[in-house]
Parts: C-alpha cells; sequence; structure tokens
C-alpha cells in the first residue's frame, strides 16, 4: 500500500502513521508540517508523555497521548497498529529527534508494515546529522553506530574493529562516560585521529570541539560536561 502523495493536505488522515521528527532543542526547529501532524493526529505516541505534553502545550495544541517507550514497546507496538487498522491517525514522536534512531519507534513502524499500512515520515533533526555537516569530518559516506557500549572492553573492541573504517563514524554518548569514551578512544586510535565532539546541538549552551583525539580530550577534561553529546570519529588517514 503507498503513503499519501507529496501534494497531500497537511492534516493527519485517517489509518495512517505519521513518524514525527521534533525538535532536540530550539523550538524554532519544528516543521509546519510536523505541527499540523501532530496537532491533527487521533493520538499522539511519545516516548514520555511529560516531556511530548510540554512539547505539545507551547505549541497550544491538546490530543490524546499515548505512552510508547522502550520498556513496553512490544506490547504497544501491536496495539497502536491495530488502533491505526481501524481507521484511526497516529503521530509518532520521541523526547527528541527523530524516532527510530536511538529512540523507540521500529517496532510499531515494523508491526505497521506487516500489516499494510502506510507509514509517512515527516522529516526533521537528527543530532548526528547536523553535527555532521558541521564538522568539517568527510561526508561522502558514514556509520551511524549509536550509543557506545557502557563497558570499556566492549567500547575498545568497537574502536579496534572499526579501527581501519574508510568512512566517518557517528556516535552518541552521555555527559557521564564521555570523559571515558575520549580516553579508549585515544587508547584504541591514537592521539592523532581527528574527532569531532558536539555538545547540546540546537541550544544555547552548544559547543563544539574538533582536532585531534589527544587535545580534544584534554580541553574536554576542563569543559562543563553537563548535557547530551554526539561523537563524530573520521577515518584514520584524515587530517584537518
Amino acid at each position: 500500500m503507498s503513503s499519501e502523495p507529496a501534494n497531500a493536505s497537511l492534516a493527519a488522515l485517517p489509518g495512517h502513521l505519521y513518524v514525527v521528527s521534533t525538535p532536540i532543542g530550539n523550538l524554532a526547529d519544528l516543521t509546519e508540517r510536523a505541527r499540523a501532524i501532530l496537532g491533527s493526529a487521533d493520538i499522539v505516541a511519545c516516548e514520555d508523555t511529560r516531556t511530548t505534553g510540554a512539547l505539545l502545550g507551547r505549541l497550544g495544541l491538546r490530543r490524546e497521548l499515548v505512552s510508547y517507550h522502550e520498556h513496553n514497546e512490544a506490547e504497544a507496538a501491536e496495539r497502536l497498529a491495530g488502533a491505526i487498522a481501524s481507521g484511526r491517525s497516529v503521530a509518532l514522536a520521541t523526547d527528541a529527534g527523530t524516532p527510530g534512531l536511538s529512540d523507540p519507534g521500529f517496532r510499531v513502524v515494523r508491526a505497521c508494515r506487516r500489516r499494510g499500512i502506510p507509514v509517512v515520515p515527516i522529516p526533521g533533526p537528527v543530532a548526528f546529522a547536523a553535527v555532521l555537516s558541521a564538522s568539517g569530518l568527510p561526508t561522502n559516506g558514514f556509520l551511524f553506530a549509536g550509543f557506545l557500549a557502557p563497558k570499556a572492553s566492549a567500547r575498545l573492541a568497537f574502536l579496534g574493529r572499526h579501527r581501519e573504517f574508510e568512512y566517518t563514524i557517528a556516535l552518541y554518548e552521555s555527559c557521564h562516560r564521555i570523559a571515558k569514551a575520549m580516553d579508549d578512544i585515544v587508547a584504541a586510535l591514537g592521539p592523532e585521529r581527528v574527532v569531532c565532539v558536539a555538545k547540546e546541538v540546537s541550544k544555547v549552551h552548544e559547543t563544539f570541539w574538533v582536532g585531534a583525539a589527544g587535545e580534544v580530550r584534554d580541553s574536554l577534561a576542563k569543559a562543563n560536561l553537563k548535557g547530551e553529546f554526539t561523537l563524530l570519529i573520521a577515518p584514520a588517514d584524515y587530517r584537518l
């Protein structure tokens, strides 16, 4: 079954799932189409009803909110797909960015595809894509690998396997592990490996560190590490 044509009404159509990208920081990044879908869908399925509820409140919108997160995803996916099959429209949103990219979303999309239900992407902010575009690292190809493993041994194993990877590697990391991740990159890939670390993209305290891994690690040791981080690793032969 095909999805709606590009010139269709901005309003959500019955029996459709909309995968809606929401701002990763700056509310002005919300597209007109995303706002229209969030404001017209019968149900807004979201990672945290408080976060998405606050977003809708700032937009002056009131919709039925349904919790859809990593702990209830399997059951909720089938329930939502059933609701859509019965004719309701659902907008799927995450706390920030694009659903399904290191956030819940895959299972409900799969459930809808299995039933032949139209799934419509509403494009918008993606943190790693924004950082990649502004980093100065190669963009001809990349591997997005989500979050690094919490254990040092697993992180080092991943880095070792990708030591000679020919494209840029894009990762997310928490404020609690970014310093350890940089230690591991220096240990596994060397202090001269070019990296980009970005904090709080599109927010007030947005900061980029780009350069040799050893130098970036030293800069981070002096910085306020509160916030969300995106980490890029350049190919081994790349130099700024």
